[in-house]
């Protein structure tokens, strides 16, 4: 049964005037466990206190690829320190993107995390699979080419969506390698570009995806919305409501 975690990206605005009051006000919401991008300065024993306050549990972090490759111990200490193993990779530069160099990094950065007892994962956007690695999608190429013992999947399903493939069957296709989903709800706007949405609100089947998650084996079910066009902590909370009444009709997700 998948936990509901929340993507703290969301609430960035929100994190940089008040961290401490934002995660209880998460907590609050009903969220199990949250995904950071940021810790604004915090010390570990700070972010540990106050997860153990708030009863949050921290799922994951967003750690830029820069930090991962050059400060890879002192990203694994930090994380492990306030209980975090799950240490994700989000989002490669157009100058990033050489996929030969990127999987032999992502190697070493792998058996750094493996050595330390951490998680080492990548998540994807939509140009992954709108960019080529050899005959392969770039996101295929990736997962091919670096053993699952070294790189797990955090799979953003609604990014699959808008790169023209079928979420559902990729989460199916990275079964016993994906720890972690975005959930995430959008809409394809009349210029092709996408706006993301509260669950529920968008054309993302996100009922198939989390069936097919809890199939999988999936762990975490990560809420996140790139932009809010309402204030974000409201949209956070209306995602939960629907959430909520995935559950109440026999969804298999805790909440």
């Amino acid at each position: 049964m998948l936990k509901i975690g929340l993507q703290l990206y969301t609430l960035r605005a929100e994190l940089e005037q008040d961290f401490e009051g934002t995660l209880r006000k998460v907590a609050e919401l009903g969220y199990a466990g949250v995904e950071f991008y940021d810790f604004f300065g915090r010390t570990a024993e700070e972010v540990k206190g106050l997860l153990q306050e708030t009863g949050l549990v921290a799922l994951g972090a967003h750690r830029p690829y820069d930090a991962m490759l050059n400060d890879t111990e002192q990203e694994i200490s930090f994380n492990l320190e306030i209980g975090n193993r799950n240490l994700i990779v989000p989002y490669l530069t157009e100058e990033q993107r050489n996929w030969e160099e990127v999987v032999a990094n992502f190697r070493i950065i792998g058996e750094k995390c493996k050595a330390k007892g951490a998680v080492f994962a990548y998540h994807n956007h939509d140009f992954e699979f709108t960019e080529h690695f050899g005959e392969r999608t770039a996101f295929d190429g990736i997962f091919e080419e670096v053993p699952a013992e070294l790189l797990q999947v955090e799979m953003d399903t609604c990014w699959v969506y808008y790169g023209g493939y079928d979420p559902v069957e990729y989460v199916h296709k990275y079964a016993g390698r994906l720890p972690l989903i975005h959930l995430k709800d959008m809409k394809k706007l009349e210029d092709g570009s996408a706006e993301t949405v509260v669950l529920g609100e968008g054309e993302v089947n996100l009922t198939a995806i989390l069936e097919a998650a809890d199939a999988a084996g999936v762990e975490w079910a990560v809420v996140e919305q790139d932009y809010c066009s309402r204030p974000a902590l409201e949209s956070v909370a209306d995602s939960m409501k629907w959430v909520r009444a995935y559950a109440n009709q026999g969804g298999k997700v805790h909440v």
